[in-house]
Order: C-alpha cells, then sequence, then structure tokens
C-alpha cells in the first residue's frame, strides 16, 4: 500500500437498514446509521486491515441523503502511510450525487508476526 492507491466499495444497503439501526439513532441515512458498512469502506478495502477495530478515527461531511434500495459508491485514495497508521481520503456517491465529501480516515496499520 502506497500513497495514491484507491480503492473503490459498492454497497447496496437493503430496505431494512433503517428498521434495524434509526430506532436508536433516530437518524435515516443508510451510510452513517451502519458502523459497519463506515467502517469497512475505509478498513477492508485496503488490504483487510482488521476490520473495524483496525479505525483508529474517521471524520466525513454529509451532504446528501442516502436512499434504501440504491448502491453507493465509496471511492478512497491513501494519502499518508506511517509506520503505524495509513490515512486515507475518500467521498461517497449515490445516483451521481456525492452524499459524503472530505471523508478522512485512520487506520491502524496490522502488525506483522
Amino acid at each position: 500500500m502506497r500513497p495514491g492507491d484507491e480503492i473503490e466499495l459498492k454497497v447496496t444497503p437493503d430496505r431494512y437498514a433503517t428498521v434495524r439501526y434509526a430506532g436508536a439513532s433516530g437518524d435515516f441515512n443508510p451510510i452513517h446509521i451502519d458502523e459497519e458498512f463506515a467502517a469497512r469502506a475505509h478498513t477492508e478495502a485496503f488490504g483487510g486491515a482488521g476490520g473495524p477495530a483496525s479505525l483508529r478515527s474517521l471524520s466525513v461531511q454529509f451532504r446528501g441523503m442516502g436512499v434504501m434500495e440504491q448502491e453507493i459508491t465509496v471511492r478512497a485514495t491513501v494519502e499518508e502511510v506511517g509506520p503505524e497508521v495509513v490515512t486515507v481520503r475518500s467521498e461517497a456517491t449515490q445516483g451521481g450525487k456525492r452524499i459524503v465529501r472530505n471523508g478522512r480516515a485512520e487506520i491502524r496499520r496490522p502488525r506483522v508476526r
């Protein structure tokens, strides 16, 4: 993994995602109510970095409402690779509209044995 490497992840939230998550949060946007998806878009995409537990930080700006049963595409680019942390920039689109911008994640690198 090197700076400039890119990855794309596509997911289609099922119609029950809001039922499972919105009750507690009151938030019906599928990209930020499903923590597993939000983390997976960054951690698994770059070589299976260890899943959500390896996510050190994640920040994004939401710019649109996601729609259920329509594909969401997350595009991410490696910004920096340090000895312990990889920094990734990302955005998400749905139906040609950017619904998330200025995503930034810090991901702990897996320890090599």
